[in-house]
């Protein structure tokens, strides 16, 4: 039999001996050394269960007690009219986190280390310290969550975040990858809760079918308000830690090139998942809403729940506070374990799910670590939990447009990325993603320093100045123009087989002169807006 380049640790750039071996996926194993073609549906199929759980786990992570604040927000306060951000978000997410996993599986190398290794110390620091700052913050958020969702059922807070903490560490800590998965699978499974509550609230599905297909802006609503609340719907649909996550679970759960197409039904699966989970969370608190003295008054996620029980009956409310405590749980496992992987990747100590505790003990300290201060800063009496939640939100809005920048350098950069290098249409539809991020970004971080001068005027004006320059920029700098064609002969290429060599037989990356440029205006952007955003909420803080 064929054994490819990842077979042998020493001829790759695999990090940790532990990535490399059987598949042994949630529903399924693939031996190391099965290179057998997969014929017949029965034989497919058995290969896409065992490879599933990636795609689902990064995507139904991302609908977690954020998200859940974020959509019924907008539900609550505009109806259904926001739901089309939805349907635009789709191939977003899908080029993200396809890219992703397209770096995961040839490179065998996390994300955070490939910035290291590619675009040096700085940017590599960088990535890996607003990535920690922004998960801490973030896996506050989910157990704010769980304490609500328990608030609203009658259990008791503390005992439930404590359980809650000692349970996510259990699963992550016994050393079996496949333990694991189950019960990140299970959660997911846990979120079609939300389903039932859809047809409970008995939502018009003629004002969804409009909501979801015809762009439009809420009637009356204040547009500054309006464009806040996209820019939060878009944050908590494409996070930062999903591209670390995604890239490193990938690489744990030992998939390669040539399963390539079965994680991308699994990525398509886990996008529908999300976005069925957030439009229906939009349209049941829509219909709930309706009409009501609530409507336009959203106070959290613990009101929803009321508002529900008060208005589709009790089982809604009590499902709707499930969903959440499930959302907040997968959510924070997720979000701990990118920071994990990071820190692994970057330190070159072992980080891998198929170890156990005592022989991967900086790991999973991390990742154990991470949710006991959280959980402990939810019980603390005097912690500022809705400044944190705020905090999380704005960081992520300002920092999510250098992540997706990395991306997009790593995955066109070909002794990375050999054969599986971005084809010019996807680099354009990236790039043009990249500027309104980036435009969402100073919007969002001009509203949080300057709330009041910050008014229509000035959001239209930044979004046409930005999008000019930006177009000016690209025509300047030959962006858009056919790049050569690659020195290599891509028929010596068996994509399937290719993988990164080991890192220290790369050579340094090149880039054109309008990357550098592009590199150093984000960089003094970068941190000077987040500099901005600290002071600020700093100074909230204190204020409070």
């Amino acid at each position: 039999m064929t054994i490819h380049v990842a077979n042998n640790p020493a001829r790759s750039a695999v990090l940790d001996e532990a990535h490399v071996g059987h598949i042994r996926g949630a529903f399924g194993t693939i031996l190391h050394h099965d290179t057998g073609p997969r014929r017949g549906w029965k034989r497919r199929l058995q290969t896409l269960l065992a490879i599933l759980g990636p795609g689902l786990i990064v995507m139904v992570g991302d609908n977690d007690a954020g998200a859940f604040g974020v959509y019924t927000q907008a539900g609550q306060n505009y109806g259904v009219s926001l739901l089309w951000t939805l349907i635009f978000l789709i191939p977003v997410l899908y080029v993200n986190q396809e890219m992703v996993l397209r770096l995961g599986a040839v490179t065998g190398v996390g994300h955070a280390r490939l910035i290291f290794e590619r675009f040096g110390k700085f940017w590599g620091a960088f990535s890996v310290i607003d990535l920690f700052i922004l998960n801490a913050l973030t896996i506050v958020t989910e157990f704010i969550g769980v304490a609500l969702g328990l608030g609203y059922l009658g259990l008791p807070k503390g005992l439930g975040v404590a359980l809650s903490a000692v349970a996510v560490m259990g699963a992550v800590g016994t050393g079996d990858f496949r333990r694991f998965e189950r019960f990140a699978l299970t959660l997911v499974a846990g979120s079609l809760v939300l389903v039932p509550i859809f047809f409970m609230a008995h939502p018009p599905f003629g004002e969804i079918a409009d909501g979801l297909f015809v762009p439009q802006l809420p009637a009356g609503g204040k547009l500054s308000d309006v464009m806040l609340l996209v820019i939060a719907i878009v944050g908590t649909t494409v996070a930062p830690w999903q591209l670390f996550f995604q890239q490193s679970y990938v690489i744990d759960k030992r998939i390669t090139p040539r399963f390539m197409r079965y994680e991308r039904v699994d990525l398509w699966l886990g996008i529908v998942l999300v976005v069925i989970g957030a439009a229906a969370m939009m349209a049941f608190t829509a219909a709930a809403f309706a009409g009501r003295p609530e409507f336009g008054n959203f106070t959290d996620a613990a009101g929803v729940a009321a508002g529900l029980k008060a208005h589709a009956g009790k089982i809604a409310g009590v499902l709707f506070a499930i969903g959440l405590i499930d959302a907040s749980l997968i959510g924070a496992a997720a979000v701990s374990l990118s920071t994990a992987y990071a820190i692994g990747d970057v330190f070159s100590i072992r980080h891998s799910l198929h170890r156990k505790v005592k022989d991967a003990k900086g790991f999973y300290a991390v990742y154990c670590a991470l949710i006991a201060i959280a959980a402990a800063l939810v019980l603390s009496p005097n912690a500022p939990l809705g400044l944190l939640t705020n905090a999380v939100q704005t960081l992520a809005g300002v920092l999510l447009p250098s992540a997706t920048v990395f991306l997009l350098l790593l995955c066109n950069d070909r002794q990375v990325v050999g054969p599986w290098a971005n084809s010019r249409g996807l680099n354009i539809f990236t790039g043009a993603v990249i500027v309104a991020l980036v435009l969402l970004s100073v919007i969002l971080t001009a509203s949080v320093l300057f709330p009041d001068q910050t008014n229509e005027t000035v959001i239209f004006a930044i979004l046409a100045g930005g999008s000019a320059l930006a177009l000016i920029a690209a025509l300047a700098s030959g962006v858009l123009k056919r790049p050569p064609a690659a020195t290599e002969d891509p028929k010596v290429w068996n994509r399937e087989m290719w993988r990164m060599p080991a890192l220290s037989q790369l050579g340094p990356a090149q880039m054109c002169r309008a990357s550098k440029i592009w590199m150093m205006v984000l960089r003094g952007y970068l941190v000077l807006a987040t500099a901005l955003v600290l002071v600020r909420i700093v100074t909230l803080a204190i204020a409070n």
